[in-house]
């Protein structure tokens, strides 16, 4: 342990939380966590303060971050009984700072950081891209809403987690650009479902068609990876339809709320709505491509099994 170590509180400890305060710890900082479920054996080895509620992790740490997996989540953990309020009213608010790292509505968000702010400690939304991949290699991208005096503060935090870090704007400016991410990267994967398809059922070889179209103004990230998966068929998740029908869900909302259209976003989450009646809920988004399968009574590649 570094003598320069911050004193972090880590809660939300699953497929993300789980390795992003690892590499929190691997930098050198004092790390104190919760979670509702089992604390992971590493962390607890290497050194950090298991703590029996949220409320003790914000009476510890100077940074409270968490990861969780909606907005009814991040709303008990920092406001519900035992929650990350009680503990900063208890010890003071002042010079904390709360970091939400999870996925939420941006409308929610912007009340949570009133009401954290009212307690005394400032609030940063820092949603990330990137999946488990970017979770375990530090590599991930973070998108901030908040102070600027407070994220220059929470920066050497973000530096051990991943590599393109941005201060948006104000508070709920980071959870916007992530629910903007989450349309491109959908609108990108039914695009590239769309194209395969079509060339398969043109009895063309879709796997020659992705290597062609990579050499193009059609190459993407989305088509080098889940195009392969499509291909390949490897839909165990990286990222779970299911979330990013979340995410969609916000977007939609928010849209809503805006007063503005998003049709290709809304049909996007129609065909991933289509994915989990079918039971696909926990594969991988790329495998959107099967509601359009499932349409054209014809798979892009022959499945695993036939």
């Amino acid at each position: 342990m570094t003598k320069s170590g911050l004193k972090v509180g880590f809660i939300g400890l699953g497929i993300m939380g789980a390795p992003m305060a690892a590499n929190l710890q691997a930098a050198g900082h004092v790390m104190f966590v919760w979670a509702r479920g089992k604390v992971p054996a590493a962390l607890a080895d290497n050194g950090a303060t298991v703590c029996t509620s949220a409320a003790e992790v914000a009476k510890r740490a100077d940074f409270i971050i968490t990861m969780l997996p909606d907005t009814p989540q991040v709303d008990e953990v920092l406001f519900g009984a035992g929650g990350v309020a009680e503990g900063l009213k208890a010890a003071g608010g002042a010079g904390k700072v709360v970091i939400d790292m999870s996925s939420i509505s941006p409308m929610a968000t912007k009340d949570f950081a009133a009401r954290i702010n009212k307690l005394g400690a400032d609030y940063i939304d820092a949603p990330v891209s990137g999946g488990e991949v970017g979770a375990k290699a530090a590599s991930l991208t973070i998108m901030c809403g908040g102070p600027e005096a407070a994220f220059e503060r929470a920066t050497p935090l973000f530096q051990a987690m991943g590599k393109n870090i941005t201060l948006v704007g104000g508070n709920g400016d980071g959870q916007t650009t992530k629910v903007a991410n989450q349309i491109i990267v959908a609108l990108n994967i039914e695009a590239v479902a769309e194209a395969l398809l079509f060339a398969s059922k043109a009895g063309a070889d879709p796997a020659k068609v992705r290597q062609a179209l990579m050499g193009g103004f059609a190459a993407s990230r989305i088509l080098e990876v889940h195009g392969e998966r499509m291909i390949k068929r490897t839909f165990n998740p990286g990222f779970r339809i299911e979330l990013h029908q979340k995410d969609l869900n916000l977007a939609l909302q928010g849209a809503k709320t805006l007063g503005v259209s998003l049709p290709h976003t809304a049909s996007a989450a129609q065909l991933m709505q289509s994915c989990a009646a079918h039971g696909l809920g926990g594969a991988d988004h790329s495998a959107l491509c099967r509601s359009l399968e499932m349409m054209a009574n014809h798979t892009i590649a022959p499945d695993a099994a036939g």
